[in-house]
């Protein structure tokens, strides 16, 4: 095993993580203007509706797919649910999801490289981390065949048991990953590179989309008019034109 197979699957993931969670942390604290999706919804809608129904339709489906099927330990689901039988689950579940966002993607990408207004309101990691997506995703695709090749599971173990040292900050044997075939090593390194750029591009508007979970359940808002003690219906404001 080289030094630099060890080092990617060894101390990059570490690497990542950390900058993933402090830049995220100081770009909220230094820059919050900037923590946006930059929506070009007004510029022009057109394919933006399907296409950002697609993806995010499929890429939600995925991520906690993803945070399911590999950080969930083997132990918690091995006794109603053997591992053969949640590959495949994967395979069918995650190759629907995949294709959804593959079109979903391919649609948005299309729409900011090829429409002049849009592209010229896009700054260029805007266009960057499309491509990264749809390559990440095309990927993921390329998995799929090798998932049916390895339908006993054995393989998915050993990224799980892989994923769930790093997140849990335990020593990661990066040699486990050797006889992994190169697309699934192809598409941790892609995901975890997408974790590297997170705080520096629009993706962190994410954060703010799982934290709106928090709106379902903040108490009522309670809203006073400013004309108090009048009758019921007498309390709007005067329609143009009409007499005061």
């Amino acid at each position: 095993m080289s030094t630099l197979f060890e080092f990617v699957f060894g101390v990059y993931p570490y690497i990542c993580l950390t900058v993933f969670l402090v830049g995220s942390l100081i770009r909220f604290d230094q820059n919050q203007y900037s923590w946006k999706s930059d929506s070009s919804q007004m510029l022009r809608s057109g394919s933006l509706r399907w296409g950002s129904n697609l993806f995010h339709a499929g890429i939600l489906f995925l991520f906690f797919g993803h945070l399911l099927g590999l950080l969930t330990p083997h132990a918690f689901y091995g006794h109603f649910m053997e591992a053969p039988v949640k590959q495949m689950l994967a395979i069918y579940s995650g190759g629907a999801a995949g294709v959804m966002c593959f079109v979903g993607l391919s649609l948005l990408i299309h729409r900011r490289v090829f429409d002049a207004r849009i592209r010229a309101t896009s700054h260029p990691t805007d266009i960057a981390v499309l491509v990264i997506l749809w390559v990440q995703l095309v990927v993921g695709l390329v998995t799929l065949p090798y998932s049916w090749a390895h339908s006993d599971g054995t393989v998915m173990l050993v990224l799980a048991d892989w994923a769930q040292r790093v997140l849990t900050l335990r020593t990661v044997d990066a040699g486990a990953l050797v006889d992994v075939p190169w697309p699934f090593l192809f598409h941790v390194v892609l995901g975890m590179t997408i974790f590297l750029l997170f705080p520096f591009s629009r993706l962190v508007h994410v954060w703010s989309g799982f934290a709106a979970l928090g709106y379902l359940f903040r108490p009522y808002q309670v809203v006073r008019s400013r004309r108090l003690n009048l009758p019921a219906g007498h309390n709007q404001p005067p329609r143009p034109g009409a007499p005061a």
